[in-house]
Parts: structure tokens; sequence; C-alpha cells
């Protein structure tokens, strides 16, 4: 699990660091804000759309070497982007850095659930992998992008090429744990699947929107410093890595449904305190605890989603982990509309009410267990 764990957060790391490496192409290149936000697009289209059709087919034929060839995609083409010139040609790259991506979760998925067993916990270890990488990217990204310019992109190549190495030489281990794993046998529950799919939509919809914002936030309407203002993005970040952490142990103690729904009640309050509360020190304490509630689901949501699918781990994974996700952000935009005419301070005011309906839908979840039992 600490293998998947550390695979999952150099993957997602590539993730982190398009939007994080965006301004730079801009700066160097010369880019339009049009032309920057085409290669956001490039990275979101290569990493949603094939997820779902690639966990069906994770589903049907063992390969092994999936996870670790999309963790190299992705490094590579994120890498390369920054040395060649040519807006299409860096499109492209940027593309298959995302496919690679695409590629990474749902057999990563399905091979961190065969070792984790029942475990949420074990789970938790895998998906807050992702949530490192995210809160990484840009930590790492901005001083070296500041300092050597867009080129340093070349510098985050040997992390994806060792982290595939590893998998690589340890996929006969890999066979071996699918194999000991008891085979999960059971219908598979498409109605509480969708619904628990629309629950992720929503998470990562308000994690993506304050994630764009709270920076912008503290600049605009607190009338922060900069560093503030980094340090902000930084504990909602770093929140959330320790919400996917406590998410799976909750799991084991009270249940995944009530996790669920637990995170979904937690995160109104929490994005109440980090807009409405004055001050910069209150909100920024709020602002890690919004990223812990909203993580919170997190893993519990992947875990769940397979409990739904027995049969179908590798899609269940690709959805929740992958087009569920790349959902969020692709609805995240719509909210610039309103950050033109009412500030980031109405963004994040609108935020508050959205985990309502996360909540309303959280109703709606059973428990696995209880309905084979039943």
């Amino acid at each position: 699990m600490r293998l998947w764990g550390v695979a999952h957060a150099v993957d997602d790391l590539y993730q982190g660091l398009v939007p994080a490496s965006v301004p730079y192409f801009v700066l160097d290149r010369h880019y339009s804000y049009v032309a920057a936000a085409g290669l956001t697009l490039a990275a979101t289209l290569g990493s949603s759309v094939p997820q779902p059709f690639l966990g069906v087919l994770v589903d049907r034929v063992r390969w092994d070497w999936l996870a670790g060839a999309g963790v190299a995609l992705a490094g590579l083409g994120l890498g390369l982007s920054g040395l060649v010139h040519g807006y299409a040609l860096v499109w492209t790259l940027v593309l298959l850095s995302g496919l690679g991506v695409a590629m990474f979760h749902p057999a990563a998925g399905k091979s961190a659930r065969e070792a984790a067993g029942d475990s949420a916990g074990a789970m938790g270890i895998f998906a807050a992998g992702g949530s490192v990488g995210f809160f990484l990217a840009p930590v790492l990204a901005t001083p070296a992008l500041a300092s050597l310019g867009v080129g340093a992109t070349a510098l985050f190549i040997p992390p994806a090429v060792l982290v595939a190495f590893l998998l690589h030489r340890n996929r006969h281990r890999h066979r071996a744990l699918a194999r000991a794993a008891q085979a999960r046998t059971g219908a598979d529950r498409w109605g509480p699947f969708l619904v628990l799919t629309g629950v992720e939509v929503i998470r990562s919809t308000v994690f993506f929107g304050v994630n764009t914002f709270v920076e912008l936030y503290w600049l605009r309407q607190l009338h922060a410093s900069r560093a503030m203002a980094g340090t902000a993005l930084a504990c909602f970040l770093g929140g959330g890595v320790l919400g996917t952490l406590l998410g799976g142990r909750i799991a084991d103690r009270i249940g995944l449904v009530r996790t669920v729904q637990l995170g979904a009640v937690l995160s109104i309050p929490m994005l109440v305190g980090l807009r409405f509360l004055p001050g910069t020190i209150a909100p920024l304490l709020f602002a890690g605890l919004a990223g812990v509630a909203l993580n919170i689901p997190f893993a519990v949501l992947v875990k769940l989603g397979q409990d739904y699918l027995p049969t179908r781990p590798g899609t269940a994974a690709g959805v929740t982990l992958g087009l569920a996700v790349s959902i969020g952000g692709l609805i995240a935009p719509l909210f610039g509309l309103l950050a033109e005419s009412h500030g980031p301070q109405g963004v994040l005011a609108v935020l508050c009410l959205i985990p309502v309906a996360s909540l309303a839908l959280g109703a709606f979840l059973t428990d696995p267990q209880e309905s084979t039992a039943a």
C-alpha cells in the first residue's frame, strides 16, 4: 500500500503541475489566456474521457504494465512540454500526460483494492497519495519555474521513470496478491453507484472551486499578502491530505456510508467559517478544516464504488478516481463568471450551499453488506 500511495502521489503530481506551469507558458512563451486555458483543457480531456473505457478494459484484461506505463507517460508528457516549441506540440504533450494519468487510475485502483482487502484505512493510504501529489505540485513547481523558466518542467521527469520502474519490478508481487485475493462476487448495483458518482462530482466541484479562488479571496477581499494567500492554499490542500487519511480510519469504525454523510455535514460549517469569519487568521484555520471535511469521503467513495460494482473494480476506480473528479474540474471554471460580477467572495459564498446537494444524495446511499445480506 505504501508503494501504491507513493505511485498515486507521483501520478497526481503531474495533474497538479499543469495549472502550476500554465502561468509560466504565458510569461515565457507569450501565450494568450485562451491558449493557456487550452493547455488545461488538454490535460482534463486526456485524463477524464478515456478513464471509464480503460476501467472496462482493466476489468476484462489484466495488464500489469498499465499503471507503470501511465505514470511514465504522465511524467514524460508534462516534462517535455516545457522543452519543445510550437503550441500544437506542447498541447499534444500535455494531452498525452493527461492520458497517462487516465491509464494509471483504473489499473492502480484495482490493484490497490486487492492489496487493501476490505480495509478502508488501507485504501485511505492509496487515496491520500493523490492528495499529496496535488499538494506538492505548486510547492515544487513554483520555485523551479520562477528561477529556471518553463523548461524546468524537465526536472519532474525522473520521479515518473523511477516509480514506473518500481511498479514494473513489483508486478509479480501484484499478481500474487491478485491470486490470493478472493474473487468478489455479487450483482453490480448501478443505481447506488450512480448516486455515489453524483456525490463525488459535487465534492470535487467544491474542492476545485475553493482551490481556484481561495488565494484570490485572501488577496482581493481580505487584502492579505501573497505569502498569506499562499499559506491559505497550503492549509486547504494540507487539510485535504489529512482528511483523506482520517476518512479511511473513520470508515473502519462507523461504516462507509456514514463517513460519506459525515463529510457532507462537516463541510458546510467549515466552508461558512472560511467565507464569513472576519480577519485573516480565523479563516486560515477554517481553510484547513474545509480541506479536511471535503476529503473525508474521498477514499471511502473509491472503496464504496468498488463495493457497489464488485465484478468491475477497474471501472469503479476509473469513474470515482478519474471521471467524477475531472467533471468537478470542468465545472469549476463556470465559477469564473460568478467571480466576474461578485468577486471570489461570491464564489465562496455559493460553495457553502453546494454540499447540501451532496448531503441529500448521501441519504440514498445504502451499505453494500446490508443489501447483500437482505
